[in-house]
């Protein structure tokens, strides 16, 4: 899977590089992991603008503006604060693109409605979110963070290249 997330990552850098864009990142579950995998490849910094770590759900409202009363409303797990999180971490910074992910990684948090490996995805351009999913996977929670770091740049890929095609 290292190879198959070089390739992405790669992939991701000329796409925005070709755009002039740069990408922000909002992580809860994976904790980081998303922007530690954009950051392996050497002169990320010329589109790689900022992640941020919002795990707890004032994190979110603090650096991200997400509405506390959007989170008690839906949980932090869900398409509604996942797609405020992703509008925030523009907001808050430099860049066009952005990736945001809340989840549940476990080995506990899970419930009936929203059980353990629930994860939910956000990308969005400017003030656009072009895709948002929820995806239950299944594993432990290092199995679980890392389906999902693969899931978000799977997705910010598929994004980055229908927009780069329509062009």
């Amino acid at each position: 899977m290292k190879v198959e997330i070089e390739q992405r990552v790669k992939a991701i850098a000329h796409a925005l590089m070709k755009r002039g864009w740069m990408l922000v990142t909002a992580e809860s579950c994976t904790g980081g992991g998303v922007a530690q995998a954009l950051t392996e490849l050497a002169g990320s910094s010329a589109w790689f603008e900022r992640g941020f770590v919002t795990y707890s759900n004032r994190s979110k409202e603090e650096m991200l503006g997400v509405d506390a009363a959007l989170i008690e409303r839906h949980g932090a797990v869900s398409l509604e604060v996942v797609e405020a999180m992703a509008q925030g971490a523009r907001k808050h910074s430099d860049g066009q693109v952005a990736l945001a992910i809340s989840g549940i990684a476990g080995p506990s948090g899970g419930t009936p409605h929203k059980p353990l490996g629930t994860v939910c995805f956000s990308w969005a351009i400017d003030q656009i979110n072009l895709s948002s999913e929820v995806v239950v996977f299944n594993g432990d929670r290092c199995s679980i963070r890392a389906q999902a770091i693969h899931y978000s740049l799977q997705g910010l890929a598929r994004i980055l290249a229908s927009t780069v095609a329509t062009e």
